[in-house]
């Protein structure tokens, strides 16, 4: 755990010493000092080599004044002529189909032929001068719990194993009018329940960069199909840290939105006032343009809240674009309670972070018999399902509201609150986005106590709170056959997600060269 812990202190240090940018930091300088010249550092090994993932019809030259993004870098070449949607479909699609018997990440795949079908009009648009959407020829996954018309919908639960929506859900449809291409559905803890996507009642997916390891839960069958290049970005569900743990472990971008920033309906609940759609990516700039895809109000959904979407995508630009010092004045705290014993006393303080955890489980245990469960049959649930029910019936039980259930919504008031004041002196606070690097298929499958403890850094307070929250890669720890990968997390006020996706853009600007490619995709 200390080694995550000083990725956090090194990714900040690392944007101050290679961007030359002026931080106000909540911690004295020699606290943060400590760890200077191991930011990034990848465990005995040499990185992968850095390779384009597009179709070898996509030049990566003459790209200098665009940052590393897939979605533009698509964009650019498919309306320059460069190459063509049905070739880049065809790469994604043959890509899935090497990978995939060794990874499981998606449960139910497009057809080729649907996906190239897609593809062809979106090139007879284009030649016709039509106008193809900002997501033109972008391969799109989607996780299971996610409703879509022409594809199975199963939450990676047997009792919904025949079910087919009979619409979209609202994310989903505007995906397809931003001329996405959706390649598949992926896998998940069953119901989002878990965060190991052991607990899902089909399979067990496999971590791209070391394939006897967990891709975090439940969104991991997203994360892991992101990357492993499978697609080019990815949309998960975070009721309690479940797009940003996974994006942790695979070393991929995890975007959490604030709560009614996008429409949840369509998604199938698990605990209805925590739940929100997310994106994952293999850079800020795509997730950024992925949210805003997805954001807005919509007459479904009474808690999606009526906002008007920043332009997001206006932030990302190349590094050789940068003012000299992008960031001057941003005032970041450090989470103290993150970071173990030894941190200065001047870190940002939120006294009910450890409270968070167990007030989280408990209502998102009580929040979801009644709208999903109440009516099933036992023997149509696998063990994590049944083993949360319980809880939150027993929490909801007479003699014992009082005591857990009206607690825990005390404690989720004093999380609010915490966060408001140390939001209101610091523009980001950031943390670890989880306590290790991604653990070993099986390790922790019998003992859920240690899974849950998994989620302090992400679940607990950032989802009670309802704030928008960036998880992306720092560096590597020891592990695998070249390092697995670790992320920090930055956490902005609601609603202030151009803040977030600024800062993690001009942080991911300055790696200057670092690729984040398992070998799965590399060799």
């Amino acid at each position: 755990m200390t080694e995550i812990f000083s990725h956090v202190r090194d990714a900040i240090v690392y944007i101050n010493r290679n961007l030359k940018q002026i931080f106000i930091i909540n911690a004295k300088q020699p606290i943060l000092s400590i760890f200077i010249g191991n930011a990034l550092r990848r465990p005995n090994a040499a990185p992968p080599p850095v390779r384009c993932i597009h179709s070898p019809a996509i030049s990566c030259s003459g790209t200098s004044q665009l940052p590393h993004s897939q979605i533009l870098t698509t964009r650019k070449s498919l309306l320059s002529g460069e190459t063509s949607a049905v070739d880049i479909a065809k790469s994604f699609c043959d890509r899935l189909r090497r990978i995939e018997p060794q990874l499981s990440s998606f449960l139910h795949i497009s057809p080729y032929e649907d996906v190239l079908k897609q593809a062809e009009v979106l090139d007879n648009k284009i030649k016709s001068g039509e106008d193809v959407g900002p997501l033109a020829g972008v391969l799109v996954a989607v996780k299971d719990n996610i409703c879509t018309i022409d594809m199975p919908s199963t939450a990676g639960s047997k009792l919904l194993e025949n079910y087919r929506p009979p619409f979209d859900a609202t994310a989903v449809d505007k995906l397809r009018k931003s001329g996405a291409i959706l390649i598949g559905k992926t896998h998940l803890d069953e119901f989002g329940m878990g965060s190991t996507t052991e607990g899902s009642a089909y399979q067990v997916s496999a971590n791209p960069w070391d394939l006897s390891r967990v891709p975090g839960g439940s969104s991991g069958g997203s994360a892991a199909a992101v990357s492993a290049r499978q697609c080019m970005v990815a949309l998960g569900s975070d009721t309690g840290g479940t797009v940003r743990q996974p994006a942790s472990f695979c070393g991929v971008v995890g975007l959490k939105p604030t709560c009614g920033r996008v429409s949840r309906y369509g998604l199938v609940a698990y605990a209805s006032s925590l739940d929100v759609i997310g994106c994952l990516a293999s850079s800020v700039a795509d997730a950024g343009i992925l949210l805003r895809a997805i954001s807005g109000p919509d007459k479904f959904d009474a808690t999606s809240a009526n906002r008007e979407v920043p332009d997001f995508e206006s932030h990302f630009v190349a590094k050789d674009s940068f003012e000299s010092k992008p960031l001057k004045g941003l005032r970041v705290g450090v989470v103290r309670e993150t970071l173990g014993d030894g941190v200065d006393s001047a870190v940002v303080s939120l006294p009910s972070f450890s409270l968070g955890l167990p007030a989280y489980y408990l209502l998102g245990m009580t929040l979801n018999i009644n709208s999903l469960f109440g009516n099933s049959r036992a023997q149509g649930f696998g063990s994590e399902v049944k083993r949360r029910i319980l809880m939150g019936t027993y929490a909801l039980s007479a003699g014992y509201y009082d005591a857990y259930y009206k607690r825990a919504q005390q404690i989720r008031t004093l999380i609010q609150d915490s966060f408001k004041n140390a939001l209101s002196q610091n523009d980001i606070l950031v943390s670890p986005a989880a306590p290790s690097a991604a653990y070993r298929i099986g390790e922790k499958k019998d003992d859920p106590l240690a899974i849950y403890a998994g989620d302090i850094m992400t679940v607990i307070n950032v989802n009670l709170a309802g704030l928008p929250a960036l998880v992306l890669p720092s560096g590597f720890a020891e592990g695998g056959s070249v390092g697995l990968p670790v992320g920090f997390q930055m956490i902005g006020a609601a609603f202030d997600e151009e803040k977030l996706l600024k800062v993690g853009h001009a942080f991911e600007q300055s790696l200057e060269g670092e690729s984040f490619l398992p070998p799965i995709v590399a060799t």
